[in-house]
């Protein structure tokens, strides 16, 4: 329950106690009590609702719940005494008194009135109950709160005398001897005593001698010493007497307050002030008092303690008056007293003049003379004061620089102030400031300020300055033990120079711990203080609580956001983290305000470090620019700190990042100096070996600031290496090659000989000297070992050295280095791919598997292509398909999809291979990427392969295919064709010869020979092994031409042969589905669709296809295509993309927006689509959602959030260059077209149809959206226009221009209705019919048929000529299928033709009184509105009744309000 419910919950129990509704404020309670169980109000409410009830053991418990939560509010004790007052129970009674106590000491601080009556009715029950001493506790207390409240004395008097009359009676109740009788005794002598003490206070004498004898009694009360010290303190007499008094006091009773403030006080007459601020300090702790307040604020006032003492004056009810000089001015004789004078020239320095004074240097002298004369004045009045000393001294320091540097005036009076007061702290503070700042004498400065310190150990200003002199006098134990000693004392908050400066201290000594300590502390004192926060950052940056730190520093920034520091630090420690991308935007912007070169230089080294990460995932392209964003900011570092040699070995390191990527890629925009252009020239495009030379460049600035730093020619020796690999792919290049090695080999030789002890270089010198133009196998395996004897735990090295041991053919060797290089490092991808070529030399059934696990350790052009290769030869053989080897490797393990995508990887890398493009061509036919399969092969160099396949005999029937395959990718038909006519000589079976004679019937086909294909399929499935793709390919044929006959007969005989793979039966699907749209059976296809799928529940592509066939051939099951879409989306990557368009579609189809459900709707659905952007089909998918969801807006009267699409949407067809973009071309068109005509765009939509025709203008789907939009302009600028015959010349043409177009026949027939002419537009309507029927369309049927009926209706209410038309029409609908809104039609014809008769009301009550969902809501309305019409006409109330409640029942309120209308109407 949130906070709200809570409160609301308790208000209601608030009002219900209030109108005294008890149970019900019980009710309410317990709702809160069960989830918040510890809510103090609910428990009081229920205490006092069960009191009323008359629960009184409930009220209690509920009561004490309420104490033991809150016990120190007063609503429950109230609650609680009500309760036992007016309760007469015994336990209750014990109790009570116990409940007053408490009730006292809350109203004590509250209510001084209440707390007087319930002491009142406390003391009552005590002297009932005879409970002497608690009585007399009570009466104490009662007297000491009239104290407290400063009544008048003869109030107190009365009192007192009323106690003891009342203890008087006491005694004679009570036995002489017993203990409660000596307590009263000693109750009365006090009270006696205390009667004395407040009306006799000039009887000193006789209340001296009554104090001894009561001491004398009772020896061991401290009372009458007590009654003694008080008289002493408040008439001033501090004799002999009253310190043995005082003694006496404390020796009997030590923690009394009393002897404390009267030994401080005779400490201080005596000028003894530490002693006096002692003991007054340790009385004023036990007892509050004026006098002992203003003693202790003048000891601390004399030991300069001036913040003390104002703050024991503000508690002594004490004001400090800043004194005026308006005020002193008016004091008689105030020039002849020293001390007005001297408060005169303060009260000048608080008028602030001195800052005046400095700000305008020529009037300083004028601005400071009246200050300075009335120091002068007093300190020659007074020459004995060292405080008027100093004032003068301080005022010459104040005066400026050339006043300080004279001793006769600031040295000489703050020396004269400290001799004459030793214990004023600020003189020697400010001597302090003399001796370091003018003096230049650090040591006595540092004694000064010590000497101030140790006087004051508040002044934070001198503790400061002494610490600081002592850490730069390189004295750390002095600084650290004064810091110690400040922060043991300090409190929570306080002395925050202390805890900043051993927090740095700490810092520097690397004690991280303690100084994030102390720099925490220090912020409790000011959290304000962005250094602080910035030296925190710093501490927790050192200890490595990376987190922690960015807080810190975040903190500072956002105090500070002019500081810098806090900014790049948080990069950093972003970069540290690897969250590049938020340290490049912080580093931006630090870059953004300066050139600062370490922001510049991490902003690189960021940069560099993403690319690295993305060409780790091939994504080549976001690294180019992000290493040439690198390259730029690095050399903006440069050009500040050419001195620089990290930022030179950076940009080295950017620009041969390079040579990883392809080069096809790797074009880069390098700064015109660094690429050794013209500064003044604009920056140059590099190619890959371009900036590897500018990398090399780099690297010789860096060894030319650091030579001899190994590292640098380790980097310079890999750049030759990597521009030696790329000169290596350039033919006839080996020269270039072999000297780039050399120079590669003699770098690394270099830095091994600066640094052998790092096992990289070892490393890369025997990579080097493997490579093809050195080819020195003995120094690489020398360099192998040395490296791994280096580092034992060298993966890299094991792993080279196998590949070298490979190389040479040494598979044991290799295999054992590639063992111990994956016990080593089971993640390193390279020892991997070593064992599985290994495995692939010996013919080991693990080759696969091994191969794929080193595409799921990482992205290894070497591991993809051996996974790919393996993948792709496993799939062309197709006699292990039922194997357990081909289940696991293939089917399990996702095969074909892993392979696709790491060799998509691949191609994007490596473009330069054609094996790797086939193979890409063949895993996206696999899954059904048909486009994609397509892209690949057209990569590859066909021409080249038919050239090699001419370079053989070819002699085998593998050549002689191949060859012929080459051709045809090429587009070389008539030589392919030749080609397969060569291979179908040498064929040796006839499945060979099934397989050539289906291709060389395809191609035949695509070369136009319908015949000699057709021959050629016959002639294949007359063999006695016919296959299943020659009887697809003759179905295919006979469905593309649309020969009925042929694609029945052949796909019978496809159906004959039985089960098959799943992209057969496939293909034996769609084919059915084709023949029976074919022939006019649109149930059957989405019935055949269906029972596929039922008889293949597993199979994605049949969920997909059934899907598809719905919404054209049978929308009234459109939730279910869409459902059957989300199923194949849910079952495969692949078919499920395309399926989701499909369930889009679906939803379209059954007319699913937002607005009837926003979680699955068509937009949604479509919007969905991300890996589809490239197909047109989506785009127009989703401009008809768009249209759908703006129709919507439009028919509720809410305006389109989603205007404006229509143009950019159609644009983005457009662009795609395809066959299906340009069917889709005029349907896009009219789409946006009638877009914008229903939002009332109508200059916009003619400006966009003759912006089409500008292009095409021979477009007839154009002139027909032209024509539609002028009309619509013409009849909406005058509702009774007239068009001429001209223009419905011109409006029928174009329409006759677009024959298939039956939304065009429809507007047409909607124009001449328009215009009254209501033949024309039936017969409009019936060459709609005549096409839908054509075209096979049963929506379209209908459309029409209804369009028809409804033009019909509504000159039949005024003529019975057009009845036969409705119902011709309404019955040819009804034949079709059910069609509600037919039967409406019907019934609404029966209604104006005989309203009154009963079969009126049949036909309506048959739409009224419907149950099923397929009945439209608008239907069953305007049905309901007739029926009660024809039962108002007919005065049937009982029917009448019948249908109002029906209504509503089902929420009919318009209805309703129609039925009162007539019945008003008619009264």
């Amino acid at each position: 329950m949130s906070n709200k419910e809570v409160k609301a919950a308790l208000k209601s129990a608030r009002e219900a106690i209030k109108n005294k509704e008890f149970k019900e404020a019980l009710k309410h309670c317990k709702t809160v009590l069960k989830l918040e169980k510890n809510n103090y109000n609910a428990w009081v409410f229920i205490g006092l609702a069960a009191s009323e009830l008359e629960q009184p053991d409930q009220s209690q418990s509920a009561y004490k719940k309420a104490v033991e939560l809150e016990p120190d509010q007063l609503l429950a004790w109230q609650g609680l005494a009500n309760l036992y007052e007016k309760t007469d129970q015994w336990d209750f009674k014990v109790d009570l008194p116990n409940v007053y106590q408490k009730l006292v000491e809350l109203y004590a601080s509250s209510d001084r009135n209440k707390c007087y009556e319930v002491i009142k009715k406390l003391s009552d029950i005590y002297l009932s109950d005879k409970e002497y001493l608690k009585l007399a506790k009570v009466w104490l207390q009662l007297i000491h709160l009239k104290e407290e409240q400063a009544v008048d004395k003869k109030e107190l008097l009365q009192l007192w005398r009323q106690m003891t009359q009342q203890f008087s009676d006491c005694l004679n109740e009570e036995e002489q001897d017993s203990e409660v009788t000596q307590h009263v005794r000693f109750t009365l002598m006090w009270t006696l005593l205390h009667l004395m003490f407040l009306c006799l206070p000039q009887e000193k004498a006789k209340m001296k001698e009554a104090c001894e004898a009561m001491l004398s009694v009772y020896p061991t009360q401290s009372y009458p010493l007590e009654v003694l010290c008080s008289h002493y303190l408040k008439t001033d007499i501090l004799n002999e007497d009253a310190v043995s008094c005082f003694s006496r006091l404390q020796d009997l009773a030590p923690n009394n307050g009393l002897g404390h403030l009267g030994l401080g006080t005779i400490a201080l007459r005596e000028g003894r002030y530490e002693d006096a601020i002692k003991d007054l300090g340790q009385g004023l702790k036990k007892m509050s008092c004026s006098t002992g307040w203003y003693s202790l604020a003048e000891a601390q006032f004399k030991m300069h303690r001036y913040s003390e003492s104002a703050t024991s004056c503000s508690q002594g009810m004490f004001s400090l008056l800043y004194i005026s000089i308006n005020d002193l001015t008016t004091v008689p004789d105030a020039e002849k007293d020293p001390v007005l004078v001297a408060l005169k020239g303060r009260a000048y320095l608080n008028k602030g003049q001195i800052d005046q004074a400095l700000k305008f240097s020529t009037s300083s002298i004028t601005l400071l003379a009246l200050p300075l004369g009335s120091f002068l004045k007093a300190a020659s009045q007074s020459p004995d004061c060292g405080e008027y000393h100093f004032l003068l001294g301080r005022l010459y320091w104040d005066m400026g620089e050339e006043t300080r540097k004279d001793r006769s005036k600031v040295h000489t009076h703050l020396l004269k102030a400290a001799k004459l007061d030793p214990h004023l702290g600020c003189v020697f503070r400010y001597l302090g400031h003399y001796y370091r700042e003018v003096a230049k004498d650090c040591g006595r400065a540092r004694g000064c300020y010590k000497k101030a310190f140790d006087l004051n150990s508040e002044d934070a200003e001198s503790g400061a300055a002494s610490v600081d002199i002592s850490m730069e006098q390189d004295d750390m134990d002095t600084a650290l033990e004064t810091l110690q000693s400040v922060t043991v004392k300090a409190t929570p908050g306080s002395a925050k120079w202390a805890w900043i400066r051993r927090g740095l201290y700490y810092l520097k000594v690397g004690e991280h711990q303690q100084a994030i300590a102390d720099l925490q502390a220090a912020l409790r004192a000011d959290p304000e203080d962005w250094v602080c926060w910035e030296c925190l950052g710093e501490a927790y940056l050192n200890r490595r609580s990376f987190t922690a730190a960015l807080k810190a520093f975040g903190k500072a920034h956002q105090l500070q956001p002019s500081s810098i520091y806090s900014v790049y630090q948080a990069a950093a420690i972003k970069q540290t983290l690897g969250r590049h991308k938020e340290a490049i935007a912080e580093y931006l912007q630090i870059t953004a305000q300066q050139d600062y070169v370490p922001a510049l230089k991490g902003l690189g080294e960021c940069q560099l470090s993403l690319a690295k990460s993305l060409m780790e995932d091939c994504r080549d392209g976001g690294a180019v620019d992000l290493l040439q964003q690198a390259i730029q900011n690095l050399f903006r570092a440069v050009e500040l700190r050419p001195d620089l040699s990290c930022l030179w070995k950076l940009l080295g390191d950017a620009c041969t990042a390079v040579s990883i990527v392809s080069p096809n890629r790797a074009n880069i925009l390098v700064p015109a100096p660094l690429a050794g252009f013209s500064p003044n020239t604009q920056s140059h495009m590099l190619n890959q070996a371009q900036t590897l030379k500018v990398g090399e460049r780099c690297y010789a600035h860096a060894l030319k600031l650091m030579s001899e730093v190994p590292s640098l020619w380790y980097d310079l020796g890999l750049n030759f290496y990597r521009q030696a690999c790329l000169s290596g792919t350039a033919e006839g290049d080996w020269s270039s090659q072999s000297l780039l090695l050399e120079k590669a080999q003699q770098c690394l030789k270099k830095a091994i000989m600066l640094g052998s002890e790092n096992h990289s270089y070892w490393n890369a010198l025997g990579v080097i000297s493997m490579n093809k133009g050195l080819e020195n196998f003995a120094l690489a395996q020398h360099c192998f070992i040395k490296s791994i004897q280096v580092e034992s735990n060298n993966v890299v090295a094991w792993t080279n050295l196998g590949a070298l041991y490979f190389k040479r053919d040494n598979i044991e060797l290799a295999h054992e280095a590639f063992k111990i290089a994956q016990s080593l490092e089971p993640l390193y991808v390279n020892c991997w791919i070593g064992q599985a070529l290994i495995a692939e030399r010996v013919g080991s059934y693990d080759t696969m598997d091994l191969f794929r696990h080193t595409t799921e350790l990482s992205t290894h052009m070497e591991g993809v292509k051996g996974y790919a290769y393996w993948v792709c030869s496993t799939l062309l053989d197709k006699s292990n398909r039922d194997s357990e080897l081909y289940r696991y490797n293939i089917v399990q393990m996702n095969a074909i999809s892993a392979a696709q995508v790491a060799l998509s990887k691949y191609t994007e890398r490596i473009q330069s291979d054609p094996d790797a493009f086939v193979m890409l061509g063949y895993l996206n036919e696999h899954l059904q990427l048909k486009r994609q399969a397509l892209q690949a092969y057209q990569r590859y160099r066909w021409e080249e392969a038919a050239q090699v396949y001419n370079s053989t005999p070819l002699q085998e029937l593998s050549d002689l295919g191949g060859l012929a395959l080459a051709y045809c990718r090429a587009g070389l038909i008539p030589e392919s064709i030749s080609a397969y006519e060569r291979a179908l000589a040498v064929a040796s079976n006839e499945k060979e010869k099934a397989y050539i004679l289906t291709a060389l019937a395809m191609l035949q086909q695509q070369q136009g020979n319908l015949d000699s294909a057709k021959t050629l399929l016959f002639k294949c499935s007359m063999l006695k092994e016919p296959i299943p793709e020659s009887l697809l390919c003759l179905c295919a044929l006979g469905l593309v031409h649309r020969d009925v006959t042929l694609a029945a007969a052949a796909l019978s005989e496809l159906l004959k042969q039985g089960s098959a793979s799943a992209s057969v039966v496939e293909q034996q699907c769609l084919l059915t589905c084709t023949l029976l749209a074919l022939q006019g059976n649109y149930s059957a296809v989405q019935r055949e669709a269906s029972r596929a799928v039922h008889s293949n529940p597993g199979n994605p592509s049949l969920w997909a296809l059934l899907s598809r066939v719905v919404p054209q051939y049978y929308p009234r099951k459109a939730n279910g295509g869409a459902v059957a879409g989300h199923v194949a989306c849910l079952s495969s990557m692949t078919q499920g993309k395309r399926a989701l368009l499909y369930s889009g579609v679906n939803q379209l189809a059954s007319g699913r927006h937002s607005r009837e459900d926003t979680k699955r709707n068509a937009l949604k659905t479509i919007v969905n689509l991300p890996l589809l952007s490239d197909d047109p089909a989506t785009w127009a998918g989703l401009m008809a959602a768009c249209h759908t969801e703006n129709t919507s807006c439009y028919l509720s009267g809410s305006v389109p959030s989603r205007q404006c699409l229509e143009q950019i949407l159609m644009s983005v067809v457009s662009e795609k260059e395809r066959p299906l973009a340009q069917a889709l071309e005029g349907w896009v068109l009219q789409q946006a077209v009638t877009g914008l005509m229903l939002g009332g765009q109508l200059e916009q939509a003619e400006a966009l149809c003759t912006q089409v025709l500008n292009v095409s203008a021979e477009h007839p789907a154009v002139m027909l959206s032209l024509r539609q939009v002028q009309c619509q302009r013409l009849l909406l600028a005058n509702d009774d226009t007239v068009l001429p015959d001209s223009a419905l010349e011109q409006l029928n043409n174009a329409v006759i221009m677009n024959p298939s177009n039956i939304g065009a026949w429809h507007w047409l027939a909607e124009v001449y209705r328009s215009q009254g002419l209501l033949v024309q537009a039936v017969m409009a309507y019936r060459q709609s019919l005549q096409l839908s029927s054509q075209l096979g369309l049963h929506n379209s049927q209908v459309a029409s048929l209804l369009r028809l009926a409804l033009l019909a209706l509504k000159p039949c209410m005024v003529r019975n000529d057009w009845k036969d038309l409705v119902l011709e029409a309404t019955t040819e609908v009804l034949k079709l299928g059910t069609c509600p809104v037919a039967l409406l039609f019907q019934a609404l014809l029966q209604y104006e033709t005989k309203m009154a008769a009963r079969e009126t009301r049949r036909l309506l009550e048959r739409l009224v009184y419907v149950y099923s969902q397929d009945f439209p809501v608008t239907v069953v309305q305007v049905a309901s509105w007739y029926l009660l019409k024809h039962l108002h006409t007919k005065d049937d109330q009982e029917l009448l009744n019948v249908l109002l409640q029906h209504a509503k029942m089902n929420g009919d309120q318009r209805l309703l309000e129609f039925h009162s209308l007539l019945a008003s109407s008619i009264s």
